[in-house]
Order: structure tokens, then sequence, then C-alpha cells
């Protein structure tokens, strides 16, 4: 499941980062999140 979030959340930011930098505030927070969220499964052991 978090696995699937982590890349729903970097697909959303490299299209925004491809289409327009209108709210790229807003998905530079998704990747961030999405990284720190890789970065717990990894620290629990679990491969992506």
């Amino acid at each position: 499941m978090l696995e699937t979030i982590a890349i729903v959340l970097v697909v959303l930011w490299l299209l925004g980062f491809v289409s327009s930098y209108t709210i790229g505030g807003f998905l530079h927070i998704l990747l961030v999140i999405a990284v720190v969220i890789i970065l717990i499964r990894v620290i629990r052991g679990r491969r992506l």
C-alpha cells in the first residue's frame, strides 16, 4: 500500500514538473512525502 502511494506521488510530481510550474511548491511536497515513505519502508527492511 505504501509503495503504491509513493509511486503515485512520484508520477504526479513528474507530470506536474513537466507540464507547468503553477503549483510547483505542492508538487515538491508530494515528492518529499514519496521519498519519506520509501525511506520508511527501507528502514523497516522491506524491499520495493
